[in-house]
């Protein structure tokens, strides 16, 4: 719209006002004696044309029943509707009182509808002059389109002044408020006459502006309208209205200067529309969608329930407090259905504004006395309390301002969130400006159930995390060594951390396995990935080396057996076949077996990083294992290594979890673990904590770490006794008297003759069915171990012999008289090997 055409709609002076309207000076015949301006642009004839005609020759009654005439199809006046039609009987209304509604004739012939009323003039005979020409009487006339459009802007007015919902105030360049229409009034509180006058800061003493980048108090804001012109629309004013005292409201306000018809500034006008409402609707979804960024960080249900109260103090409450189940916090399990006297409450979350005025709202209810005062102090609420009605309904309670909601997930409450409100939360003795109201309307009750409804469902998946973690563990923790026996080829120690509570429990495991011989086995391994899966793995993998190992097999076929175990093919198609096609691959392994007699280690690895050797001068070396493929992947061969091991030499063996982090990668752990190991230490548990401190500094990783430490021992020449016999009939006899000589100067007398039947058919068959030369050895240890060792490959078997059979019985006898036997391949050939236990005597 044009300056000029928005003046003129501006324009509230009446169509039927004299200084604008068509004006028609009458005589007393109805004889148009005068003819103004404004008639000629509403009728089309001049003055001399009008004049001296009566007045029915323009003007007619209107019919009362026929068709109204065509609508002009000239121009509208300015601000008119143009005209699309016939208008429709009966016309846009009645006339106005006083008014009556016309037929015109325009004088290029059309017709059109017109508003007239008539005026007597003073001084005029009545019913005029007959015939004499003098005026009597003038008629006013305007188009009836015009009438109306200015009665709807005085419609429009009356209903600013008395029904509109915004605010509207007109103050002098003094800032002194001259108007206010109804709804200014009802913020007020008072009718317009009781401050009128008053200035705006006057009336809203402790309000101000929060829009930023605009002046916070009415008056600049005023006098910069008023100064520079300019409207400022949308500023957000704060502040308590008169006629509420006790809230505070949120206003969005508008101004714009005010300038008569020349020009002259005499104030400014304020428009304001309380959108307090509209702010609350706007705070609660901003909370809501806070509390979707902020709570469920983390799978833990403390820390969880920690994030519901911080999130919402004091936004929402001057203090929260979030009470879980203690079965829920501890093992993850839902706790028991049975009202409030089965819910026994933990204290894990709590946070207010003013500790004192929460207290004096709220009282806590500890447990009775000489409970434990662990870490999440026992909550107890008495009967009654809105906490106890809570858990008894399960549903939420409202009691003045103490809100209790109960934590739901499914049929099942985890606990409750309670939320709490002073008159006016305060910080250091000062009242809140923003904090939240004292009570909780039915809003908020809403927003209420619907924080503690998502609060619930993040609980609740911390909850089943901790459960599976919990499961975890604890298979892991029993699929894993208790504790390791004492061994005579080494000392041991070792460490074991599972990863934090985000990755979840994982795949690693160590084992010390004792072998025939004094020798003993060292494992380390890796599963892929976290959960209950990973540990069943291991435990399956673990529970596989050892039996493998018990065979007496090198550590590369035992690799080679273990490997093929993981990849046996699983089914495509439905469950799974059989015990092995769920193993996962994707695990490393190594494995080392010491011999304390000869001082050799023979070791082996798939995928695993190699072990740590520390010389007994300090020296570490990461022995160059050759690396073999991860277990599972099949078809690539694993390949043994043999090292000398001096006595006291030190053999570490871990998990990647150790050595590699984050900020670091691997080549960098192994330098610090050698540091760390090359450090002499009081023992070897000592070294332990010193390596797992070092490297895992915060006893958190993302992945499990083992640890497990061997300081190699060498058995005394005088424990061991190794005779070299050829393969004769006499060498029977003769490793009779061996064995039993070495006996008696042993002190094991006792032995003797179980010693010479478990020699004698040992030799016996290694005579028989094997080649020479034979080798017996005796060696005392923990037990008295005896080993016949030949150049077969065939070893022997234990069976049930018939009543008829002359022979098969001696192995049956020798198995009586041990507590194990067994048969250990080697290259050369193999080794027939059993345990007996000492005597009684020999434990004093």
């Amino acid at each position: 719209m044009s300056a000029t055409r928005a003046a003129d709609a501006a324009d509230f002076r009446g169509p039927l006002d004299i200084s604008r309207a068509a004006t028609v000076v009458l005589d007393g015949r109805d004889t148009v004696v005068g003819w103004s301006p404004a008639a000629t642009a509403l009728l089309g004839y001049s003055p001399r044309e009008a004049v001296g005609r009566p007045l029915s020759a323009f003007l007619a009654p209107l019919p009362a029943d026929g068709p109204l005439p065509a609508a002009s199809d000239r121009p509208a006046a300015p601000g008119t509707p143009a005209a699309s039609g016939p208008p429709a009987r009966p016309g846009p209304g009645p006339p106005p009182t006083g008014h009556e509604i016309r037929l015109a004739r325009h004088r290029d012939g059309h017709e059109l509808l017109v508003v007239t009323t008539l005026c007597p003039l003073a001084g005029a005979r009545d019913g005029g002059g007959a015939g004499d020409g003098a005026p009597g009487r003038v008629l006013v006339a305007a188009e009836l389109g015009e009438l109306r459009q200015w009665e709807s802007r005085l419609a429009l007015l009356q209903g600013l002044a008395t029904q509109s919902p915004v605010g509207l105030a007109i103050y002098d360049t003094d800032l002194r408020l001259t108007w206010s229409n109804t709804a200014y009034e009802r913020e007020i509180g008072k009718p317009l006459a009781e401050y009128l006058g008053m200035r705006a800061d006057e009336l809203y003493s402790g309000g101000r502006f929060v829009t930023p980048g605009y002046p916070s108090t009415l008056d600049a804001v005023m006098h910069h309208v008023i100064d520079t012109g300019e409207p400022i629309l949308d500023l957000h004013f704060q502040g308590t209205p008169p006629s509420d005292p006790g809230t505070e409201h949120l206003w969005s306000c508008s101004y714009y200067r005010l300038e008569d018809s020349h020009g002259h500034v005499f104030g400014v006008c304020e428009d304001a529309f309380d959108i307090s409402d509209r702010q609350r609707a706007q705070q609660r979804l901003a909370l809501l969608v806070e509390v979707g960024r902020r709570i469920g960080t983390v799978l833990d249900v403390v820390t969880t329930a920690e994030e519901i109260a911080e999130v919402t103090v004091p936004e929402f409450a001057a203090a929260v407090r979030v009470d879980i189940a203690r079965v829920t916090v501890m093992s993850g399990e839902l706790p028991a259905t049975g009202g409030p006297a089965a819910m026994d409450l933990l204290r894990v979350g709590e946070h207010s504004v003013d500790p004192a005025a929460a207290d004096a709202a709220e009282p806590l209810y500890p447990g009775p006395p000489g409970s434990p005062a662990d870490r999440y102090p026992p909550v107890a609420y008495p009967p009654g309390s809105p906490q106890d009605r809570s858990l008894a309904s399960g549903g939420l309670v409202l009691d003045d301002n103490v809100l209790v909601v109960p934590l739901r997930v499914g049929g099942s409450v985890l606990g409750l969130v309670t939320f709490v409100r002073s008159p006016r939360p305060r910080v250091s003795g000062r009242p809140l400006a923003h904090g939240p109201a004292t009570t909780f309307d039915n809003g908020e009750v809403a927003l209420a159930d619907e924080l503690a409804a998502r609060a619930a469902v993040c609980i609740d998946n911390a909850r089943r995390f901790t459960r599976e973690r919990s499961a975890s563990l604890a298979l892991q923790r029993q699929l894993l060594p208790h504790h390791v026996p004492p061994q005579s080829a080494v000392d041991i120690a070792y460490r074991y951390l599972p990863s934090d509570d985000v990755t979840g429990v994982g795949g690693d495991w160590f084992d010390v396995i004792p072998l025939s011989g004094t020798r003993v086995g060292l494992v380390v391994g890796d599963v892929v990935g976290h959960g209950l899966q990973a540990a069943a793995t291991m435990g399956r993998l673990r529970t596989s080396v050892r039996a493998f190992a018990q065979l007496d097999m090198a550590p590369d076929e035992l690799l080679t057996r273990l490997d093929d175990l993981v990849g046996q093919p699983g089914v495509p198609q439905g469950p799974p076949s059989d015990a092995y096609d769920e193993l996962t691959t994707g695990a490393t392994c190594l494995y080392a077996v010491y011999d304390p007699v000869s001082r050799r280690c023979v070791m082996a690895r798939a995928g695993h990083l190699p072990p740590a050797v520390v010389h007994p001068d300090g020296r570490v070396t990461f022995p160059d294992l050759p690396a073999g493929p991860p277990l599972g992947l099949g078809g690539l061969p694993f390949e043994s290594m043999e090292i000398e091991l001096p006595v006291g030499s030190l053999l570490a063996l871990f998990t990647d979890g150790l050595v590699e982090a984050r900020d670091h990668d691997i080549d960098q752990g192994l330098d610090a673990l050698g540091r760390v190991l090359g450090t002499p230490a009081a023992s070897l548990d000592e070294l332990c904590d010193r390596a797992v401190s070092a490297l895992v500094p915060d006893a958190t990783t993302a992945d499990d770490t083992a640890l497990l430490l061997a300081r190699t021992r060498q058995l005394d020449e005088s424990q061991v006794a190794e005779w070299e016999l050829p393969a004769e009939a006499v060498t029977v006899g003769r490793a009779r008297e061996l064995a039993t000589g070495r006996l008696t100067a042993w002190g094991l007398e006792e032995l003797s003759f179980a010693t010479e039947l478990v020699v004698s058919e040992l030799v016996t068959n290694a005579v028989r069915y094997g080649g020479g030369p034979l080798r017996l050895r005796l060696i005392r240890d923990r037990t008295l171990l005896c080993e016949v060792a030949d150049t077969g490959h065939t070893s022997p078997h234990l069976r049930h012999s018939a009543e008829d059979d002359e022979g098969g019985r001696g192995l049956f006898i020798v198995a009586q008289l041990v507590q194990r036997w067994g048969t250990r391949y080697t290259p050369a050939g193999k080794t027939i090997w059993t345990e007996q236990a000492f005597p009684p005597a020999e434990f004093d």
